[in-house]
């Protein structure tokens, strides 16, 4: 039901849109063109406040690594 109303209300906004841009043509366009770069910019910030705002992960602590069973450095070797 839902997916069917989606796709009436998709070509009913083709329709509409095709309308619109031969009726006003350059104000559809400018319309079209400032909410593109405005969602790609937004997209841009809302990517850029995350990234300043995100504290940096703790760092990875480095030791030794770990012995086999028999005290050598190769896990594999078991005797």
């Amino acid at each position: 039901m839902m997916g069917g109303l989606i796709l009436a209300g998709s070509i009913v906004g083709i329709v509409v849109y095709g309308w619109l841009l031969y009726a006003y043509s350059i104000l559809v366009l400018q319309v079209t063109a400032f909410v593109a770069v405005g969602t790609v910019l937004g997209i841009a910030v809302w990517i850029g406040w995350t990234m300043a705002t995100t504290p940096a992960p703790a760092p990875l602590e480095t030791g030794p690594k770990p012995l086999g069973t028999d005290g050598s450095a190769d896990p594999t070797n078991q005797k």
